[in-house]
């Protein structure tokens, strides 16, 4: 098994499509492939639900070769500049973006200003409904386009301005640092569009025209192949392939059975192959560091978890390498921080002893914190493969916590328990997981502990002075300095353990003896960058 972990800095997109790659030579053309032949891929996928990168939520691989971001992290985990020449500012607030010279859409128009400015506006504008929208909420002028009530007061944020055709500013709500972050590759609603995809969004949906490494040959159609060529024009760095087929899959398992035939060439591992993977395809199963954390939450509101002892006591409980070994194949990593190590600055090891295995320990902080009683029920969404390990859960809590009664009680489907969770009507230790899209603390932190974070419910515990120093942070444009502020706020957070964090989640792919090395960046494989056996 080959477990390829970049530096710590690299944050991993959350990627929840499945992919696979497909290679084979084919035509007597002069494309560019291997002796004049075709270099061609074939990406397995589930059904993306739009290929509108503004709207788009599961189809990151399609998004990724049909344009390029401002900002990117590369394979060393480090942010760089992509079709931007720099994002600079002196405060936090305002920032100026300089694009790249000569980079062009596949129809021929030049990328300009106004076509960022034009596409935040469209993703930003209420009415449209839009799914990136929030991506947007942090400029000045959002709210206009989205207010709480009535019709919106404007079409386009205050805070864009366009300087010239390479220039724009950006101004902020409040001074964040870690703008630049944003805006690379994982949050697709900050692509530039080009004029006819605003003319008519449908058409453009079922063909976007985008600045990246590939273009598309036809309308997509739901449930078809998409097919891709490299453009000949790019301004960035030339792909390796010359065509990528995104194919979709309905059965992931097939997926994986076509990679072993030699069908299909690299897979996103399915998470119900986890612990055959490494038996069924040794080194060519390839780990990467991820942008993913999963917690045990906890309903602070009922007074039997209102000891914090009692919630050390519960992830101290959980002997997390069995767990590993068990329902991933150890291919994920006990938790031993509050954001995951793929974040720049992640304090190392903050957790300290409460994130290892001690039973006795466990079980004496709970008598310490005069027991448990009634029945401790270990709630989580039901249908969507999560049974193992919240039964391996609550089995370890029963067990190493001496407990009569706990019960792992899933939900009917994903929409309920969401919906429960968002109440507060949560019984017992609950599921609680992130996937970060940018690489900082910051997405993470504010997802779980900002009272307007990304997954609000997903920890019931908000505190004004975490807030406060998250807020703080965020306002420091030196980098380093923010990574001290985050670390900072995991210490508050640890102080008050409002949750067990339970594992660093890494992202795993299948390869077929057709494939000769798989390039990876925030966690996932770059498609315009396969290598092939030649």
């Amino acid at each position: 098994m080959s477990r390829s972990r970049r530096p710590r800095a690299l944050l991993a997109l959350a990627l929840t499509t499945a992919l696979a790659v497909s290679a084979c030579s084919a035509g007597d053309d002069d494309s560019g492939g291997p002796g004049g032949s075709t270099a061609s891929i074939t990406v397995a996928v589930g059904t993306p639900d739009h290929l509108n990168p503004g709207r788009q939520t599961v189809a990151f691989d399609q998004a990724q070769a049909l344009f390029t971001s401002l900002t990117a992290v590369d394979e060393d985990g480090e942010l760089v500049m992509a079709a931007a020449e720099s994002v600079e500012s002196p405060d936090g607030t305002t920032w100026t973006v300089r694009l790249k010279q000569g980079w062009t859409f596949h129809d021929g128009t030049p990328v300009t200003a106004k076509n960022y400015v034009d596409a935040w506006n469209a993703v930003a504008y209420g009415p449209n409904a839009w799914e990136n929208n929030g991506q947007m909420a942090a400029i000045a002028g959002y709210a206009d386009l989205n207010p709480a009530e009535g019709e919106p007061v404007a079409t386009t944020m205050s805070g864009l301005a366009v300087v010239d055709d390479t220039t724009f500013t950006v101004t902020l709500t409040a001074p964040d640092g870690q703008f630049p972050y944003q805006l690379s590759q994982g949050q697709t609603g900050f692509y530039p569009l080009p004029d006819t995809a605003l003319a008519d969004p449908d058409a453009f949906d079922a063909r976007p025209v985008g600045n990246g490494p590939f273009r598309a040959t036809g309308a997509w159609e739901p449930d078809q192949p998409l097919t891709l060529t490299a453009y000949p024009d790019y301004a960035g760095e030339e792909p390796t392939v010359d065509e990528i087929t995104f194919q979709p899959y309905t059965d992931m398992t097939t997926a994986y059975t076509d990679v072993q035939a030699g069908n299909a060439d690299v897979l996103f591992l399915p998470a119900d192959k986890y612990t055959a993977a490494a038996a069924d395809f040794g080194d060519r199963l390839h780990t990467f560091d991820a942008p993913g954390i999963s917690y045990l939450g906890l309903p602070l509101d009922d007074p039997r978890y209102a000891d914090v002892r009692v919630r050390q006591a519960i992830s101290m409980a959980v002997d997390r390498d069995a767990v590993n070994r068990a329902v991933y194949g150890g291919l994920y990593e006990p938790a031993t921080a509050w954001t995951p190590p793929a974040e720049a600055g992640t304090p190392e090891g903050i957790c300290g002893r409460y994130c290892e295995f001690d039973p006795a320990a466990a079980k004496a902080l709970l008598a310490q914190a005069g027991g448990f009683s009634g029945t401790m029920e270990v709630v989580y969404p039901g249908g969507v493969g999560l049974d193992t390990v919240y039964e391996a859960y609550a089995n370890q809590l029963r067990q190493n916590l001496g407990l009569a009664d706990v019960v792992a009680r899933p939900s009917s489907d994903w929409a309920s328990f969401a919906s429960a969770r968002t109440a507060g009507e949560m019984t017992g230790p609950f599921f609680s997981r992130w996937g970060a899209l940018y690489p900082s603390q910051q997405n993470t932190l504010r997802a779980f502990f900002t009272t307007t974070g990304g997954c609000a419910p997903c920890v019931a515990w908000k505190d004004p002075a975490t807030e406060a120093a998250i807020a703080a942070a965020d306002r420091q444009v030196d980098q380093a300095a923010a990574e001290q502020g985050y670390a900072a706020a995991q210490e508050l957070v640890q102080a008050a353990f409002p949750a067990a964090p339970m594992f660093f989640e890494t992202y795993s792919y299948v390869t077929s003896e057709d494939v000769a090395g798989l390039p990876a960046a925030n966690g996932s494989p770059i498609l315009s960058k396969v290598e092939l056996v030649s």
